[in-house]
């Protein structure tokens, strides 16, 4: 069989759902209360212990994982992408272009404002008016130019907008295929049941065991209170250590 296989990123939410699912039982609720472990410890040690856990529902995750990759067409993961993010920006000279997209119809703007100003106080003044007329043209000018380029975009910026959602979004045949879902139920079954639930038994039987009062009444047949203490001493033991008296008449000083 080889290796068990590690579960994907896309799987991780799956199964702490399952995990969560199996601490919120009654049975495992019952156990909790019995021997005082706090539910979140208890979580924390199972998602510790994922790759234990899931390698007992490796063969159903195999068959589950295989059917998504043949409903997603064969598409395979080919690693984190750049920091820049997807779309055109992958693209060399993308970056140019987004500079470029934002600057023209500020620059026009710019422009258009210096023209028209310039163009409409000369002609206040009413000097030069050839040089007027051709300010205030190139400043309207420059005005349209700027209303385009500030159009095109914001059209190219919803546009790439909705292409990232519509790739964000996964296709309908990854998730509507029936054979998938009994595939993905039969995984989390298989999980819970031989993963999950023996793992949480076994954690909570050693805690129960390890507990402080779990060994009390241990050895207490095997001790006498006669021997409780340590200045015990046994019986004429005590009287054999006594000088004997002294017998009257004795010659003995």
């Amino acid at each position: 069989m080889g290796r068990p296989s590690r579960l994907g990123d896309e799987d991780r939410s799956d199964y702490a759902s399952a995990l969560d699912e199996v601490i919120a039982s009654p049975e495992i609720r019952r156990l909790l209360e019995r021997s005082g472990v706090p539910g979140d410890r208890l979580r924390v040690r199972g998602l510790a212990a994922v790759a234990r856990t899931a390698a007992a529902a490796d063969a159903e995750y195999r068959r589950y994982a295989a059917l998504r990759l043949h409903a997603q067409g064969g598409r395979r993961d080919r690693g984190p992408r750049p920091l820049s993010g997807p779309g055109d920006q992958e693209r060399p000279g993308a970056g140019v272009l987004a500079v470029l997209g934002v600057l023209t119809p500020v620059l026009a703007a710019v422009a258009a404002a210096t023209f028209l100003l310039l163009g409409y106080g000369l002609r206040l003044a009413d000097t030069l008016p050839a040089l007027a007329d051709t300010l205030v043209g190139v400043g309207w000018f420059s005005l349209v130019v700027a209303a385009l380029a500030a159009l095109v975009s914001v059209v190219a910026l919803y546009r790439t907008a909705a292409r990232q959602s519509a790739a964000a979004v996964p296709g309908p045949s990854a998730d509507g295929s029936p054979a998938l879902a009994q595939a993905r139920e039969a995984w989390l079954v298989a999980l819970r049941d031989r993963g999950i639930r023996p793992f949480l038994l076994q954690e909570l039987a050693e805690a129960e065991a390890s507990a402080p009062g779990a060994g009390e009444g241990r050895g207490s047949r095997f001790s006498s209170p006669a021997f409780a203490g340590p200045d015990y001493s046994g019986p004429g033991f005590e009287g054999s250590q006594r000088p004997a008296p002294r017998q009257p008449g004795s010659g003995r000083p």
